[in-house]
């Protein structure tokens, strides 16, 4: 007589309370991702450093976390997941701590690349044991909680984050985790335990693909937070971080494949639906992140708005996130994952042309629905996302496949930062050239906008000469503002494209509904 299956393995404690737990962690760590980038002013000046010496606080951060992520399931096979997990939390705490007192700049440098090393194990971790900690009939749950931390945290970093400065001091953004990293490290003590395919066992150390990755990883990082300061390709130091960093991804690529027991297993990748969601997901972060900084951005440069309040024309569109995600949980065992993708990929597509329609005279209110309109789309695409890329992969393989899924939605975050900042600069350029060729007398609205500005001077008092020279002067302010409005609403026609362009490959997923089976089928 055959013997019946073993049961699936289940945590002792309820899933939604672990999901609370760790997900905190996430969230912490994620939030300071983006929470220095509006103090950065401030830190230098408390610290009597250059504007330019200070991004270096969010540089390390970067390099470090990046280097971290494909090697964090890998890590916790080496310590075992829960033991990696808590470490993580109480060094991200305990440095989060000391970068708040830190006294000089390369102090604050240093602690910021540590609590970036061990700030990378969270995100991974986090989605790991939510994966293992739901049965699969509730997995979409699980990814609508890592939707809170992965897409609202680095909305809400900024707002946040120009809200304490204002408010109290920058040092208050690193001191905040400290309270918050201790209730972490205590519940998932409590309440998180590992599956026998998560525990602690003996895996020989790579060093030839883990020194492969730290050089690709960091390089390319460093690359694309520095290169918008540097003029990209036209320093010798951004051009030799492009060589290094290339050496090292296709390196460690060639390296991983063959490898007979590699830090991070690609072969994951060969598995369709997590193949499909990688590049999914990827283009979701890209277009995420270059609009999301992009539109407080523009409302700092062309409106003249404060950091804070740019910050809060991103709050919205949170909170429509918020609304919007349990919604979506709720439909997507009635309909194929793969068509709310299609849909999310359309409706983001739709709302970032909408936000091409820009003027110069644009309120307060309408930048709020602007991001609003770009926000509806995500609710279709994280979760669904997130949910399917894993239906066909066997437990012991989730490590690797998560460790590399955020890796690759965070360089595509990172890569969609560099781009737009650097589009909206050399399209700003561009506009402004082509603008400037109406400048000249043989241009009639040109001469009677001078005429007009140069009498209403004069009617002010102003001499003939001195108001010529004025009037000239606010025409090439408004040609200026004109174009930057230009570089912005090709940036969004951009991003759109994008959008549009990615929607078809939501047909390459297996067709489920909800992701519920385990073997991908319909």
């Amino acid at each position: 007589m055959s013997q019946p299956p073993a049961p699936a393995w289940q945590p002792r404690a309820n899933p939604y309370a672990i999901a609370i737990v760790v997900t905190l962690a996430a969230f912490m760590e994620i939030l300071d991702s983006t929470i220095v980038n509006v103090s950065l002013p401030h830190i230098a000046g408390t610290m009597g450093a250059s504007n330019d010496e200070s991004t270096w606080t969010l540089t390390s951060y970067l390099v470090a976390n990046g280097i971290v992520l494909p090697i964090s399931a890998w890590l916790g096979s080496v310590f075992g997941r829960k033991r990696y997990f808590l470490i993580c939390i109480a060094a991200f705490t305990l440095f989060s701590f000391l970068c708040g007192i830190a006294t000089n700049l390369w102090e604050l440098i240093v602690f910021r690349l540590m609590q970036g090393f061990f700030g990378g194990g969270l995100q991974p971790n986090q989605q790991a044991i939510l994966l293992d900690s739901f049965p699969a009939s509730q997995r979409g749950r699980a990814m609508s909680v890592v939707a809170l931390a992965t897409v609202i945290a680095p909305v809400l970093g900024p707002t946040l984050g120009g809200f304490i400065t204002d408010s109290t001091s920058w040092r208050w953004i690193f001191l905040i985790n400290v309270p918050f990293g201790i209730l972490c490290f205590v519940g998932v003590a409590a309440l998180v335990d590992d599956p026998p395919w998560a525990v602690r066992r003996s895996r020989p150390i790579d060093m030839i693909g883990l020194g492969l990755i730290t050089l690709g990883i960091g390089a390319l990082q460093v690359m694309l937070d520095r290169g918008e300061d540097a003029d990209w390709f036209g320093s010798n130091m951004i051009r030799g971080f492009a060589l290094l960093a290339a050496i090292g991804l296709l390196g460690a690529t060639a390296w991983l494949l063959l490898a007979r027991h590699p830090v991070v297993n690609m072969r994951v990748l060969a598995d369709r639906n997590f193949a499909v969601g990688c590049i999914m997901i990827s283009a979701t972060m890209a277009v995420l992140y270059s609009s999301a900084v992009a539109l407080p951005l523009m409302a700092q440069t062309v409106f003249g708005y404060t950091s804070t309040l740019a910050g809060y024309i991103l709050s919205p569109g949170a909170v429509a996130l918020l609304l919007l995600i349990p919604i979506i949980g709720k439909v997507m065992p009635l309909v194929q994952t793969r068509v709310l993708v299609f849909i999310g990929f359309l409706l983001m597509g739709g709302g970032l042309l909408y936000s091409r329609v820009l003027t110069p005279q644009l309120d307060f209110n309408h930048l709020i629905w602007l991001r609003i309109a770009q926000s509806v789309g995500l609710a279709f695409l994280f979760v669904p996302i997130s949910t399917i890329s894993y239906t066909t992969l066997p437990p012991p393989q989730r490590g690797d496949a998560v460790a590399l899924n955020v890796m690759f939605r965070n360089l595509a975050g990172s890569i969609g930062i560099a781009v737009s900042t650097a589009m909206v600069t050399s399209r700003a350029q561009v506009n402004m050239a082509y603008l400037s060729r109406h400048l000249t007398p043989l241009d009639q609205p040109y001469v009677q906008l001078l005429n007009r500005d140069v009498q209403q001077l004069i009617a002010m008092g102003h001499s003939a000469q001195s108001a010529t020279g004025t009037a000239m002067g606010l025409i090439y302010q408004t040609l200026r503002t004109q174009a930057s409005v230009l570089a912005y609403s090709d940036l969004f026609g951009l991003a759109a494209a994008m959008a549009f362009a990615a929607a078809p490959l939501a047909f390459l997923f297996s067709g489920v509904k909800g992701a519920m089976r385990p073997s991908g089928g319909h």
